[in-house]
C-alpha cells in the first residue's frame, strides 16, 4: 500500500536572528498570498497557499551558528510556483526586501524538462528556492520517470541528471 500526499502542510525554521528573520519571512509569505497566523518577538507563523511557514528563534544557548548547507539538516527547500513570470516576480521582489540571490531567475532544464527557478537566502543564510516546471515534468512526456523514459537517475550534480540503471556510468551517451 502507498498513500499519495496532497503537499507539504508546513515548514519550520529556526532563526539565530530573529529580529532580522522574521520580518523577511513575514514580507515574503505575505508577497505568497499568506496570512499571518501566529507572531511575537520569537516566532511568525503564516499560512495560505496550501501550506504554512513557521519561523522561530533558536532559544537561549541553542543558537546553531551560521546556517551551514551542507550540513546535516536543511540543504534548502523549493516551492513551486504557477508560472515563469511568478518566478520573475519572486526574484524581484526577494532582491526588493534584501536577500541575498545566489542565483537569478533562470533555465534548469538540466534538472527537469523546462525547469526555471531563483535560488535566494534569508538574513539567517537559509536557502529558500521558488521554481516552475511546465505540465508534469519529469512524468510528462520526455521526463525520466514518463512510459519510456530513462527511469531514475544515478548521479546528479550541477549538469543535472545522469545515468540509469540500464546505464549507470552514462556510457552511452
Amino acid at each position: 500500500m502507498s498513500v499519495s500526499l496532497n503537499g507539504i502542510a508546513h515548514i519550520q525554521l529556526t532563526v539565530n536572528d530573529p529580529v532580522r528573520c522574521l520580518p523577511f519571512w513575514e514580507k515574503l509569505c505575505h508577497f505568497f498570498g499568506m496570512q499571518t497566523l501566529i507572531q511575537n518577538e520569537n516566532i511568525l507563523y503564516c499560512i495560505g497557499s496550501r501550506t504554512g511557514i513557521s519561523v522561530s528563534a533558536a532559544p537561549a544557548g541553542r543558537d546553531g551558528g551560521p546556517f551551514d548547507q551542507l550540513r546535516a539538516g536543511l540543504h534548502h527547500f523549493c516551492l513551486r510556483a504557477r508560472s515563469r513570470a511568478d518566478v520573475d516576480a519572486v526574484a524581484r521582489f526577494a532582491e526588493e526586501i534584501g536577500a541575498k540571490i545566489v542565483h537569478p531567475a533562470e533555465e534548469g532544464s538540466q534538472f527537469a524538462p523546462g525547469y526555471y527557478s531563483v535560488l535566494f537566502e534569508d538574513p539567517d543564510g537559509i536557502r529558500v528556492e521558488v521554481n516552475y516546471v511546465p505540465g508534469k515534468g519529469h512524468f510528462g512526456a520526455g521526463g525520466r520517470l514518463a512510459a519510456g523514459g530513462e527511469g531514475p537517475a544515478t548521479q546528479y550534480d550541477v549538469d543535472g541528471l545522469k545515468g540509469s540503471k540500464s546505464d549507470p556510468d552514462n556510457t552511452d551517451r
